[in-house]
């Protein structure tokens, strides 16, 4: 009997790693379709695949774009033929206890050289969809001193325009 209810938990543990291994196969397949859509300038499917609320987080400090907003931005970019190019080099995937939620942090090849991406993905109705995007330049730790010197002033007028802006 005890081999029996060995050999049916691993069983439903086999069944589980294969189940949530599809699922990440899936995320990443919505990811690179999503990137493959910016490339191609398939304005539909790059939006399609992304929630109604969906919000991308741009590499300018004064990019944080709202599904509309977003759309505005970029329809301008789609329309020339071509919007970005962004290729995964390097993608982790995790996803939560319901595999209804994920979340990741990919390296890109891009016209920008090496770029970080990391998001949120969530089920709706039974679809993967991206809720939540980051982008940002992947800057090597011995050039941080002269970025910081390079974005100095630009910086500090952003920061102080922000500050006043939410004291009210």
């Amino acid at each position: 009997m005890s081999n029996k209810i060995i050999m049916l938990f691993v069983f439903f543990v086999t069944l589980g790693v294969f189940a949530q291994q599809n699922e990440i196969t899936t995320i990443k397949n919505v990811l690179d379709a999503w990137h493959k859509a910016a490339s191609d300038a398939d304005f539909d499917t790059y939006f399609e695949l992304m929630t109604e609320d969906g919000v991308f987080l741009g590499t300018d400090a004064t990019e944080n774009w709202q599904n509309k907003e977003f759309r505005n931005f970029s329809k301008p970019y789609f329309n020339k033929g071509k919007a970005w190019s962004f290729a995964a080099v390097e993608r982790n995937v995790y996803l939560d206890e319901a595999k209804n939620l994920a979340w990741f942090d990919e390296l890109l090849d891009t016209q920008m050289k090496l770029c970080r991406g990391s998001g949120v993905l969530k089920k709706v109705k039974g679809e993967w969809k991206i809720a939540h995007y980051v982008l940002s330049i992947a800057v090597p730790n011995e050039n941080v001193g002269d970025l910081i010197a390079l974005k100095k002033v630009s910086d500090s007028l952003l920061t102080t325009k922000l500050k006043e802006k939410y004291k009210n």
